[in-house]
């Protein structure tokens, strides 16, 4: 029993340190020797803008199923530009809600640019946190357009030059919607009209795409609508815990699935590619963005690599045959912001689970709604992750009280087996069973202050990435010096306090009877520990409550059964 307990506390241990030791190169500018980033963003000009090679030929890419893409259809991701007259010159034009600042670009009535007015940036604070963007170094827009369909033709594409209706470009005091209209110029008998509108309070913007037919034949074009970014990690984001960056798309048949750039790279994507129903999505820490279609529309699904670097997630939607002299609509919604669950959870569903709790999801969003409960009584979010884990040791009160009651006998009777080892150390099978009997008579279970504990541990990792997730904790302050849940405390006091309760909790506990275990117990905590140093104040701050209550219920049970309360220090000569 203590040959196996040992190896697998000394597999933890090593693994802690591989992990540890790599993931200290990066925070040092080396590269991770066993999971490193992606490589820079290529630079995108406007001369080879994103969502084409540079380079690349006057004619859209062609479908490759491989990379996910639907192959069954004779439409083609957009990638090329299509030739065109341009109706004006190119120019940006910035817009602005309550809650957003966009940049949109004339060359397709793109969004090449958003800035959140309620977020700020974690490297720069006094800058507002920019989603989308287009500049040297990265590369994130979102973008819309016709593709020829079965009857073939060339229309207006993300490639084309529009025309900036004349409006307001601000939102006004006592309105409560702004609209911003391009009109594109005729491209094979086809003129586009793109009509956004931006609704106070609000992260989803409402496009309608309006087809129109000024030709002399019927038209039957289809719609894509598309989400370029580069593939590396948004700046700022800490290397001491991992949270996904990339494309993603929910359908009623597969769910939620999650790709990384590198499956898309290596043409190994297995996504739903056919559906009437669902979303596509780029996913980041803490935000999102997605294109939202009506359900009962149907949609081909497809995820690609655009250049180098550069990779595109997308649905492409037919219109129905448009007659000489009509017009059809085509309507969609695209989510620019935070990853706030319950708006999310209103706009479409499954939207909310870019909000990503992993495998523990079951548990984690049960737990997320008691923490926004406490929090609309509470009104301050470090206080509500106190009170959160207060209600959770108490509800495992029993069970925690059953492991403690079971350390305080292995305390009880830790001197006889202390004199037991040392009488019988040149005899170890002796030992063993000298070692069982000493259980036996004392009706001990060796492991029966693991097993309650062990039952807990999925709910606190599941609210560890609840912490990890909600973008509620971002800016939001606790007191004194801790002004932001998510960012590390900049004086270390938290991860100090809780290095310090994770000693006196080994400290608290029955000494193994090998000298070895005995060490390791205690080099555990203090390699842990180092790293709660980079992780955000609001997480520390759980684990220091959760230990301290520990410390609390082992202390009273300890006294209760007539233990009393010893501190253990390590012997290491």
């Amino acid at each position: 029993m203590n040959d196996i307990r040992r190896t697998i506390l000394w597999v933890i241990f090593g693994f802690s340190m591989v992990l540890l030791w790599d993931q200290w190169q990066v925070y040092n500018g080396h590269k991770a020797t066993f999971f490193p980033s992606a490589a820079k963003p290529a630079a995108v000009t406007a001369q080879a803008p994103a969502g084409t090679a540079s380079g690349a030929s006057s004619v859209p890419a062609p479908v490759a199923s491989s990379s996910g893409t639907p192959g069954a259809t004779s439409a083609q991701v957009p990638g090329g530009p299509a030739p065109v007259a341009a109706a004006a010159p190119r120019e940006k034009l910035v817009v602005s809600s309550d809650v957003l600042k966009l940049t949109f670009d004339t060359e397709g009535g793109s969004i090449v640019g958003s800035e959140l007015l309620k977020y700020f940036d974690m490297v720069d604070k006094t800058r507002n946190f920019v989603l989308l963007d287009e500049s040297a170094s990265r590369v994130y827009l979102a973008q819309s357009g016709l593709i020829a369909g079965t009857a073939g033709g060339t229309f207006p594409s993300h490639k084309t030059v529009m025309t900036a209706v004349p409006g307001e470009r601000a939102l006004t005091e006592g309105v409560n919607e702004l609209v911003v209209k391009f009109e594109s110029p005729e491209v094979g008998g086809v003129k586009l009209v793109k009509t956004y509108t931006l609704e106070r309070g609000s992260y989803a913007i409402r496009v309608q795409h309006d087809i129109v037919n000024v030709g002399t034949a019927p038209v039957s074009p289809q719609l894509y609508l598309q989400l370029v970014r580069d593939g590396t990690k948004p700046p700022g984001e800490s290397s001491f815990y991992s949270t996904f960056t990339g494309p993603a798309v929910y359908t009623d048949a597969k769910k939620y699935q999650k790709v990384e750039f590198k499956k898309i790279e290596d043409n190994s994507v297995d996504i739903e590619k056919h559906s009437n129903n669902g979303y596509v999505a780029m996913v980041q820490h803490y935000f999102a963005s997605a294109w939202l279609l009506s359900d009962n529309t149907p949609r081909d699904l497809f995820m690609r690599k655009v250049d180098t670097n550069l990779y595109s997630v997308g649905m492409i939607t037919p219109v129905d045959n448009i007659a000489p002299g009509t017009t059809k609509s085509v309507s969609a919604r695209i989510y620019v912001g935070p990853q706030l669950e319950k708006v999310l959870e209103s706009l479409a569903p499954g939207l909310e689970l870019v909000k990503d709790y992993g495998w523990l999801t079951i548990l984690s969003k049960p737990l997320y709604w008691l923490l926004d409960k406490l929090h609309s009584f509470i009104q301050n979010w470090g206080w509500s992750i106190v009170a959160l884990v207060v209600l959770l040791k108490a509800a495992f009160y029993w069970l925690n009280a059953k492991a403690y009651a079971s350390m305080a006998k292995m305390k009880a009777i830790n001197p006889r087996i202390t004199e037991m080892r040392e009488r019988l150390k040149d005899k170890p099978q002796e030992m063993q069973q000298a070692m069982m009997k000493i259980y036996r008579e004392e009706k001990i279970n060796p492991m029966g202050g693991c097993f309650p504990i062990m039952i807990q541990i999925p709910v606190f990792i599941a609210l560890y990435w609840v912490l990890l997730s909600s973008v509620e904790m971002r800016g939001a302050p606790w007191a004194l010096w801790i002004h932001d849940l998510s960012s590390p405390d900049p004086f270390f006091i938290l991860p100090v306090v809780m290095t310090l309760t994770s000693l006196l909790q080994t400290a608290l506990n029955p000494a193994p009877p090998d000298p070895m275990q005995a060490k390791l117990m205690w080099f555990m905590p203090l390699i842990f520990s180092v790293m709660f140093f980079f992780f955000p104040a609001g997480l520390v701050m759980y684990w220091i409550t959760n230990n301290t209550l520990s410390i609390a219920q082992q202390w009273l049970i300890n006294k209760r059964m007539g233990v009393p309360p010893k501190f253990n220090l390590p012997k290491f000569r």
